[in-house]
């Protein structure tokens, strides 16, 4: 569920996987305007579905809605999965955290968090993803930049230590010493301005990673391909993600293989 949602490439994925495991059924786009979504997500259980993904705008709203959210979606304040129980009652939780985790863990097998500081680049949804799974898995140092201060800093006393709010202006310095940069913007995919920052300061040792995945390589990644940096792009969240909902809704752990990534990608 979205609004628009037809972009979405999570179709391709799940009936991917649903003919691989010879399931009947099928993952379907639902574009839902936001006042529609407390509508449609009660509509799920009449009408026979095991759950949904949400994206952009309901991840946020889903919160209020739902029967039961668990302790990841809570925190990080966003719902990117539900489950319908089987006696209709509906629960949230939240796989964008685990997808980017173990998205950067195949890019970059020798990966660790607690390597060096980390820069994260926006304070919306997918920030708070990010910066928990990261917290999760050991960082000691987030350096949270954001073109609002007042939103980076509200993040930063929500999840308190390791997040230290950064000023705008101070992106580039930001960067000095970092062991990774990640960018969970919008800024970089179709359609929207590049990120505008300088990656000077950017050790050579260090990964840039972006949640985007259209393009595959944003012109941060190609920037800092271009100058030797290592870089994972945003496909392998989305395929990631997806794991942790099928066991959700089927008792099932699906894998994701260098062949689904590259018919995704083929599409892209």
């Amino acid at each position: 569920m979205g609004w628009p949602v037809m972009h979405s490439r999570s179709p391709m994925l799940h009936n991917h996987w649903l003919r691989q495991y010879d399931l009947a059924g099928s993952y379907v786009p639902l574009a839902i305007r936001p006042e529609a979504l407390g509508a449609a997500l009660r509509a799920l259980y009449p009408l026979g579905f095991a759950g949904v993904n949400l994206t952009i705008p309901h991840k946020q709203e889903a919160l209020t809605i739902v029967d039961e959210v668990d302790t990841v979606a809570r925190r990080i304040g966003a719902i990117s999965c539900v489950i319908v129980r089987p006696d209709g009652s509906l629960a949230g939780t939240n796989n964008d955290c685990w997808g980017f985790i173990q998205n950067l863990r195949q890019g970059q097998p020798e990966w660790r968090a607690g390597a060096g500081p980390i820069v994260v680049i926006g304070a919306g949804g997918g920030s708070r993803a990010v910066c928990y799974g990261l917290a999760q898995e050991g960082a000691r140092e987030i350096r949270l930049v954001n073109r609002t201060f007042g939103r980076a800093q509200g993040l930063a006393d929500d999840f308190g230590p390791p997040i230290k709010p950064v000023p705008w202006e101070q992106r580039g310095d930001a960067l000095e010493g970092a062991a990774m940069v990640v960018n969970t913007t919008s800024l970089g995919m179709v359609g929207q301005p590049a990120l505008d920052i300088s990656l000077d300061r950017l050790p050579a040792s260090a990964i840039a990673a972006d949640i985007v995945y259209i393009p595959l390589e944003t012109p941060l990644l190609a920037a800092a391909r271009r100058r030797g940096n290592r870089t994972v792009d945003g496909l392998g969240m989305l395929l990631n993600q997806g794991r942790p909902a099928w066991k959700a809704w089927f008792g099932l752990e699906p894998e994701v293989t260098p062949e689904l990534r590259e018919m995704v990608a083929r599409t892209i």
